[in-house]
């Protein structure tokens, strides 16, 4: 039951005991509307004016029953909604305290900037990979509700120092820009930019002007969703097939498979060897699709078995997600760093 439910039996419940005042001091007392719901009040609230007729004993015991009534039927349910209040401020106070601890001990983590349709889609993808995630938004409802999936949420102004600072701005991976309006996603970037030089950012461009500001601003790279929505529908008007075979490979059934990027690192028993003698698909089941060169800056595309794997480049694979922490243990890649490079330009799919 919510607070308001609660507010509204009282309500009922005290309109009850007056209606059954008046009524009885009316026909007990034979007076009129006024008079009748002035003694109804003087005695629920046992104020003790004078009574505006002479008390019968039939109008005393009314009294008696009255006040009973009134005191432990109005009292314990102002009593319970007075505590209800209470114990809901404080069980808000208690959560968002449990939760900035929380992301107060995040390292190399992400924020996201908005929780609207576009900023849904993205939390909702987060979820499925094994990385912390802080949301900010300025709707009290969504925050609400966020928290008690047990997201990791902030209410706040995403345009302002102190709540991405909140948000462990300093120690944050990325950050995802999904405001409702260009400028504030501009005043966001360049924000966060400020604070944290090296984070890795993806703003939502809306307007189609819109994407040179947010570069100069300081994003990495811009998204427009309605850009790759027209570029998908055109794709499956014109590729049908190849789209449906997209959807396929990336939501086979019950087994979901991702598209990764897995960076060769230091100490790798890996590094320095083809792809022909570390056999990445005998030993994990991945297909390598992509492999980009840290000295290169375009990717390579079903890379030759003879291709060298050294400290720093990164392979785009396609398998599920046991397989792909299969390769990033022999890769010695930890998973959780945000791209330096990021790839250029937009998908449609």
């Amino acid at each position: 039951m919510t607070s308001k439910d609660r507010v509204a039996i009282f309500v009922f419940i005290l309109f009850a005991i007056v209606l059954f005042g008046v009524l009885g001091y009316g026909l007990l007392l034979d007076v009129g509307f006024i008079d009748a719901l002035y003694m109804t009040i003087i005695t629920i609230s046992t104020v003790g004016y004078t009574e505006v007729a002479t008390m019968t004993p039939g109008a005393k015991i009314f009294s008696i029953i009255l006040i009973v009534i009134s005191l432990g039927t109005v009292g314990y349910a102002f009593t319970r909604i007075v505590s209800s209040l209470m114990e809901g401020d404080i069980r808000k106070a208690i959560r968002r305290r449990m939760m900035e601890r929380k992301i107060s001990d995040y390292n190399n983590h992400y924020i996201l900037c908005g929780a609207g349709e576009t900023g849904w889609h993205a939390m909702k993808r987060f979820q499925k990979s094994d990385v912390n995630l802080v949301v900010i938004d300025k709707d009290e409802q969504v925050v609400a509700e966020l928290l008690e999936e047990g997201v990791s949420a902030i209410l706040g102004d995403a345009t302002m120092d102190e709540t991405l600072i909140k948000a462990g701005i300093e120690r944050a991976n990325g950050l995802i820009c999904s405001l409702s309006k260009d400028a504030d996603n501009v005043f966001t970037v360049l924000t966060a930019r400020e604070l944290n030089e090296k984070l890795y950012i993806v703003s939502r461009a809306i307007d189609k002007g819109s994407h040179q500001k947010l570069i100069r601003a300081g994003a990495n790279n811009t998204i427009s969703p309605d850009e790759i929505g027209g570029s998908r529908m055109a794709a499956l008007m014109l590729r049908p097939n190849v789209i449906s075979f997209l959807d396929i490979i990336t939501h086979a059934g019950e087994v979901v498979l991702d598209l990764e990027d897995v960076v060769i690192c230091d100490n790798s028993p890996i590094m320095n060897q083809s792809l022909r003698e570390v056999r990445i698909p005998e030993k994990t089941g991945l297909i390598v699709l992509a492999i980009n060169k840290k000295n290169r800056k375009k990717l390579q595309f079903n890379p030759s078995s003879d291709e060298l794997l050294e400290i720093g480049d990164t392979m785009i694979v396609l398998g599920t997600q046991e397989q792909i922490k299969t390769l990033r243990r022999l890769a010695c890649d930890r998973g959780d760093r945000a791209h330096e490079k990021g790839l250029s330009g937009n998908s449609p799919f």
